[in-house]
């Protein structure tokens, strides 16, 4: 993994853990690094533990003396300075930054180190997964060998589990806040990600685990590592040194937007509701004195709803209490009917927010799992608590749209997935054929929310095929003669394309012409005298608005052409169709014998 011109033992990543009081989940921590498959250095800067952990470390060091290097300090005033030590001790190409409570996947640093080589990546986010704790989610869409700060959500994530180029945090002098209990990774980042060249993300993959532990003691687990004033505080720091780095213009106002929508205007949730009156004015107060200093707006517009209201109202303390409880109110929504008028999908319902007893609207909102830009509101028809939409699911595209439920109440709205609570009657209704797509309600699997699958991406689509008749034709063609029904119906001339025949061993394929007939019937010539030896299985594929479907050709023993066999050249070929047990489904054993074996057979 080391770079061509390298020497052969240099050290690919230096993980750099440190640890404190974190005995119980050190030996996770450290196999999962020790089987990764770089050139690898394990710095453990042991803060001070006092229980045990400083022993077993001790162990790992001896028997690892290759790879693990712990250094002992007096702290447990947070992890800034232990993360600046490993980071002196440091001698990889490149430094991951790894909690001892945490642990990697198994190929992590394989993969992130191959995206940094081949990209020449500053920086390489991997996917992280949770354990009991929220993980960001937002950056890890799609893998990306190079993203641009202003035009990505890779800013959001300011942990510093990531890999750096080592050579970024010397050139820069970036390190950890020392005089910080929380916030210090933050800090960090901001600085890595304002010197970063490439930027690079493995999405595709459990990078990083991070856990939760059950005792609660984790700083981040902690009451007081989330007090707002403090933290409204600590954040002054990060966005000095990232306007230090970034001029005014639109990549700042990207940057202060993710400070404002998750550090700043958060202060103004669920914690705001759990403060008292002086609490409240003080919060409003220090929100107020960040945004006199970096509200722009270029920020502004990028902001949500209720942000950008709270961005008005720091001054009415009733209505920012107002806000939250709009923000932190479940949305209480049920399915209470579904069914088909003509080609509509007909949805009732009742919903509304948790201890709000009004609001000024409601929608239900359908959302385009393959096209993230595809969404179509549909406003609801309300009789008193009950709330009727109409959905034209013909003029639907194909792919996968997943139901919301949409609230709104004084210029907020508030969603919900519909369908996993919902009345005992209410059924899927049957698929539909439309327009040459087939439409299919569903619920989904994990949770029974409602979704309709347009062209059948993920529900199998009902339908059958079966043979009329069979019978042997010039060039070694089989003449089949069939009939079709999809969702009951017979499916358009234009949705039926081929027969195909799927060799069971191999998985080779050969396909034919398939010629439509009115009234859903139709006819083929294939040329199953010429399939190569073996056992073929026989499908017909339609295209119903999304991935070619296939249906297996159904018959019975009697419909089924006797078997053949002809004489070539040297060869003697013999191919026998047949219905299959059970269910009766067109296959088809192809035999190809030499003369000579024909006659060492006869001779047996």
């Amino acid at each position: 993994m080391s770079d061509p011109g390298n020497d052969d033992d240099a050290v690919d990543v230096s993980v750099v853990i440190p640890a404190h009081n974190c005995r119980a989940y050190l030996d996770r921590c450290l196999t999962a690094a020790l089987v990764q498959r770089v050139k690898k250095q394990i710095v453990v800067v042991d803060d001070g533990s006092t229980d045990g952990g400083s022993e077993l470390l001790d162990l790992y060091a001896a028997y690892h003396r290759a790879s693990v290097k712990v250094i002992h300090i007096e702290g447990g005033r947070g992890a800034g300075r232990p993360r600046n030590i490993g980071i002196e001790h440091a001698t990889g190409r490149y430094v991951f930054f790894c909690d001892a409570d945490d642990y990697l996947g198994p190929e992590a640093l394989e993969r992130m180190v191959a995206m940094a080589d081949r990209n020449a990546s500053d920086i390489v986010l991997g996917k992280v997964v949770g354990h009991g704790r929220r993980a960001p989610a937002s950056m890890f869409q799609q893998s990306a060998d190079r993203v641009k700060l202003g035009e990505s959500a890779v800013y959001n994530s300011l942990s510093c589990f990531k890999l750096y180029r080592r050579e970024l945090l010397e050139r820069h002098r970036i390190r950890f806040g020392e005089d910080m209990m929380v916030g210090e990774d933050i800090l960090f980042s901001v600085h890595a990600y304002c010197h970063a060249e490439v930027i690079s993300v493995v999405a595709d993959y459990d990078c990083y685990n991070l856990v939760s532990r059950p005792d609660g003691t984790s700083i981040m687990q902690q009451a007081a590592s989330r007090d707002p004033l403090a933290w409204l505080t600590m954040i002054r720091r990060p966005i000095r040194l990232m306007a230090e780095h970034v001029e005014p213009g639109p990549l700042r106002d990207h940057l202060l937007r993710r400070h404002f929508r998750l550090d700043i205007f958060a202060q103004l949730g669920a914690v705001f509701l759990e403060s008292d009156d002086v609490r409240r004015k003080d919060i409003a107060r220090e929100v107020a004195a960040l945004c006199d200093e970096w509200y722009t707006p270029g920020v502004h517009d990028q902001l949500n709803a209720i942000d950008r209201q709270r961005a008005t109202a720091l001054d009415d303390i009733e209505r920012l209490v107002r806000l939250a409880r709009i923000e932190n109110a479940t949305v209480r929504r049920r399915l209470t009917g579904l069914r088909w008028d003509g080609d509509l999908l007909v949805v009732t319902g009742a919903a509304g927010l948790e201890g709000i007893t009004r609001d000024d609207g409601m929608a239900v909102v359908l959302r385009s799992r393959l096209d993230p830009a595809g969404e179509i509101v549909i406003p609801a028809e309300r009789t008193g608590g009950e709330f009727t939409v109409r959905v034209d699911a013909g003029a639907l595209g194909s792919g996968i749209w997943d139901l919301r439920v949409a609230v709104e109440i004084e210029g907020v709205i508030r969603m919900g997935r519909l369908g996993a609570e919902r009345d005992s009657g209410v059924t899927r209704p049957a698929p539909r054929l439309m327009g040459g797509a087939v439409v299919l309600p569903y619920f989904t699997r994990d949770n029974g929310n409602l979704s309709i699958d347009v062209g059948g991406h993920v529900v199998a689509v009902p339908g059958s095929v079966r043979l009329i008749r069979t019978r042997w034709a010039l060039g070694r063609r089989l003449l089949v003669d069939g009939e079709i029904a999809v969702a009951g119906v017979a499916p358009a001339a234009t949705a039926v394309k081929r027969i195909v025949w799927r060799e069971r061993r191999s998985g080779c394929e050969r396909a034919d012409r398939v010629t439509a007939l009115p009234s859903g019937g139709f006819t083929a010539r294939p040329a199953v005298g010429r399939l190569s030896p073996g056992t073929w299985d026989a499908y017909l594929e339609l295209d119903l608005g999304g991935p070619p479907a296939r249906f297996r050709i159904e018959t019975d023993a009697a419909t089924v052409a006797a078997p053949r066999r002809w004489q070539g050249a040297a060869l003697l070929r013999s191919v026998r169709p047949y219905a299959t047990s059970g269910k009766g489904r067109l296959s088809a054993v192809v035999r190809r014998l030499t003369a000579r074996t024909v006659l060492r057979r006869i001779l047996r």
